[in-house]
């Protein structure tokens, strides 16, 4: 972790985890522009800061540097985060990636590292931080989740769709359990999403997805940071994608299963 520097008094502080690029970047900067101070935490600290940097002349900025795959880190970070002055108002969970390819082509350490990011660290941040959340008065939690997570899991997202539908269903306990305490609690369902996502899973060249449905990164993070702030506990950006997870709740299940076994090799071929 990166060496302390205080951090200036304030109503509350945002923590954003998986800040270095991406939706979670586009996130800190939509909450720099509505002036809400930040801490900032990714495994690369040199594009933490070069973004602290950037936002540094709207609010003060934080960085701590983790790597959540490591079960010691959310703990670690909670910690420094305390030492340094902060109170944390709104919990980001944003960190994820992809693996690519099916179950068995990866080993179990790299399924270990992704449920500890998406599972385990997700779960220990929010029980560690919901005491400060709630005594804000109006805390938040945006979970970044996907549009997987509305849809039938497609062939080779086998941990990947499971850890998003997690999200979500534990983002709408949260919120019926903290309602009474002016926590409002969000799951964000983006569905394909201009970053560098599919470039770290090396699908970027196989994506064959039509224009239309991708989206912009600002995009995403006005639509979550709107919704949660509406007290929204889902929200679809997109038209496209709103009317999808509509039609797709009519069909029978059989169906969609039908359906996306169909499409998932023409949208992501794999070995």
């Amino acid at each position: 972790m990166t060496s302390p520097s205080a951090i200036a008094p304030s109503t509350g502080h945002a923590l954003v985890t998986g800040a270095s690029s991406g939706i979670g970047a586009q996130i800190a900067r939509e909450y720099a522009r509505r002036g809400v101070p930040l801490v900032l935490t990714a495994r690369r600290a040199d594009r933490l800061e070069a973004l602290a940097q950037e936002l540094r002349a709207q609010v003060p900025v934080e960085v701590i540097a983790a790597d959540l795959a490591d079960p010691a880190a959310p703990a670690l970070l909670v910690e420094e985060i305390g030492r340094r002055g902060a109170k944390i108002r709104i919990l980001v969970n944003n960190a994820g990636y992809g693996v690519p390819g099916r179950y068995l082509k990866s080993d179990w350490k790299m399924h270990t590292d992704f449920l500890q990011v998406m599972v385990g660290a997700v779960s220990e941040l929010t029980w560690r931080l919901l005491p400060s959340i709630r005594d804000a008065g109006d805390g938040r939690i945006l979970n970044v989740a996907s549009f997987a997570a509305l849809m039938p899991a497609a062939d080779g997202q086998t941990l990947y769709a499971p850890a998003k539908s997690f999200l979500l269903k534990f983002s709408e306990a949260l919120a019926l359990e903290n309602a009474n305490r002016g926590v409002h609690v969000t799951a964000l369902c983006p569905g394909f999403t201009y970053s560098e996502f599919h470039d770290v899973t090396g699908t970027r060249a196989k994506m064959r997805v039509s224009p239309r449905m991708w989206l912009d990164t600002a995009e995403v993070a006005r639509a979550g940071i709107d919704g949660n702030e509406r007290g929204d506990v889902l929200v679809v950006p997109g038209w496209r994608y709103r009317l999808m997870h509509a039609v797709v709740k009519l069909l029978p299940h059989r169906t969609a299963m039908g359906l996306m076994a169909r499409n998932s090799r023409k949208v992501r071929p794999l070995d």
